[in-house]
């Protein structure tokens, strides 16, 4: 943390090798957040360099009594919040994007990553689903763990508000999982009746 902070101080002076510190400490947690709200590895990679672009350019604005953390996700959230905007309610299908992204290192049986990787492959197609505003509240909360109170300061809006959009994120999840689950049984059930019927 205290490096960190010694790291900001320099950038703002002008250090660009302090930036870099910065950008080698923060591209994962930028690309991951860009990859899970956009659900493109190409967009993640773009949205990831446009969040440091703007982060350096407005270096001059960030308040040391934050986590830098929350300053930089912060305008990674916004950019991808824009972006999707930008698509006019289209959501990306994320069926497309290769697994072994979302799988974690350890190697588990066969069986077990199978059963991970639907279970992914769920998550995944239920949050693209979500509204932006909506998904944008369940990623900062459950993959990166803030607070209401960092989030309202992210996201320029209040921790009432943030409760109301997780709340209403989460009946949507549970719906749509409800959903899901509905339609695989009945194609299942399909699926085993005898072929003369």
């Amino acid at each position: 943390m205290v490096e960190e902070e010694r790291w900001v101080s320099l950038a703002q002076k002008g250090d660009k090798e302090a930036f870099c510190q910065l950008i080698r400490a923060y591209q994962a947690p930028v690309y991951n957040l860009a990859y899970r709200m956009l659900g493109d590895p190409d967009e993640a990679e773009d949205a990831t360099q446009e969040t440091f672009l703007r982060a350096f350019s407005r270096l001059h604005t960030y308040d040391p009594g934050y986590k830098f953390s929350s300053w930089i996700l912060s305008i990674a959230s916004h950019y991808c919040l824009d972006q999707l905007r930008k698509r006019k309610g289209r959501f990306v299908s994320l069926e497309g994007i290769k697994s072994w992204r979302w799988m974690p290192d350890r190697r588990p049986q066969p069986e077990e990553r199978f059963l991970q990787h639907e279970e992914q492959v769920a998550v995944r197609r239920i949050l693209s689903k979500l509204p932006p505003q909506y998904r944008v509240v369940v990623i900062l909360r459950y993959w990166y763990g803030y607070s209401y109170e960092e989030m309202a300061r992210m996201l320029e809006t209040s921790q009432s508000a943030i409760k109301s959009r997780l709340h209403r994120a989460r009946k949507m999840m549970a719906k749509l999982l409800q959903v899901s689950e509905e339609t695989q049984v009945s194609k299942e059930s399909r699926d085993a009746l005898p072929a003369s019927l």
